[in-house]
């Protein structure tokens, strides 16, 4: 698997949250912080504003793109100036006790103008983040155009293939149909997937130049971690990534070291353990076999690493979890 597919595979837990939702204005509606999860709001139809404690407000139009990679807390309104109309929402609300829920109730009951929004939550493992999610910024605002439109004028098609798993997910949720449980979970991933393809993809032209939204448009760092990724079992040298990087041994690890924020075989010995708590929680496969998928011949050798990184024993990770 490449770097990002592998990250999305391993840090989400259970089954992600979605809901399709309509306001007529005047509205305002808060989210609660949500530690060990990431949301999104996607605007469908209308306008509205992106207010949050420690910034000045957005305004969003048609198509754009809130991503949220830490759960901050945040607030949706028709205008800046509109009071709360509305409790905070969370985990627990029951407006949304069903993971995927189309709401067409006018929430205010005013008839003013309406806003639709599909907005949802993924759940994330705090032990299994990994750097490339801690790297990102609170809030990740992909507009639809690259300039501002009115809301009722047909955005650019800035970023297609996002459009259309949006479209898809918009239309299971507000007409649920045979197969609709098994077309959102398929289609939120795509979503996350297409939300972090493309921000990754447009850093280099914001000048990052370390981190790892560098270490992605970096050639030879990202083939030495699709290397990694695509098989972390192989008994794997600095010189060996090296060579799949195409470059001498030395300027290779200072390159991946200045870019990802640890040594290569640091970063393997990390990807490694976490693969194997993934592999603990989701199978009941003997320790040794374990052991194997992330390259250790000796049970005890990959006891010691598993115990020095997570601090407890194999067998009391499995247990726990």
């Amino acid at each position: 698997m490449d770097v990002l597919s592998d990250v999305i595979a391993v840090m989400r837990t259970g089954r992600p949250r979605s809901a399709y939702v309509r306001w007529h204005a005047p509205w305002r509606q808060e989210f609660a912080t949500v530690p060990g999860s990431a949301g999104f709001q996607v605007i469908l139809r209308g306008s509205c504003w992106l207010i949050a404690p420690d910034a000045e407000p957005v305004p969003l139009g048609v198509g754009d793109v809130v991503f949220l990679p830490h759960g901050s807390g945040h607030t949706l309104a028709d205008s800046p100036e509109t009071p709360a109309t509305a409790l905070a929402c969370g985990p627990d609300d029951p407006a949304y006790s069903e993971p995927f829920a189309s709401d067409s109730v006018d929430r205010t009951g005013d008839g003013g103008p309406v806003t639709v929004v599909l907005c949802g939550t993924y759940r994330l493992d705090p032990s299994r983040t990994h750097p490339l999610l801690r790297d990102l910024p609170d809030r990740i605002h992909l507009p639809a155009a690259p300039d501002p439109a009115p809301a009722s004028a047909p955005a650019p098609d800035r970023h297609p293939e996002l459009r259309a798993a949006v479209g898809l997910l918009a239309a299971e949720l507000e007409h649920p149909r045979l197969g609709t449980d098994a077309a959102v979970p398929a289609l939120l991933d795509t979503l996350l997937l297409y939300i972090l393809r493309i921000w990754f993809s447009e850093q280099p032209a914001r000048g990052n130049t370390t981190g790892w939204a560098a270490a992605l448009n970096d050639p030879p760092v990202t083939a030495a971690l699709h290397a990694i990724h695509r098989d972390p079992a192989a008994p794997w040298t600095v010189a060996k990534l090296a060579a799949e990087a195409g470059l001498s041994r030395a300027p290779f690890a200072r390159r991946f070291a200045a870019l990802v924020g640890q040594p290569p075989l640091g970063y393997l010995t990390w990807w490694r353990m976490s693969t194997a708590a993934r592999l603990l929680r989701a199978s009941d496969a003997p320790l040794r076999s374990i052991a194997a998928q992330v390259g250790y011949a000796s049970e005890f050798a990959f006891a010691h690493a598993f115990k020095r990184m997570h601090g407890t024993a194999p067998g009391t990770f499995r247990r726990r979890s």
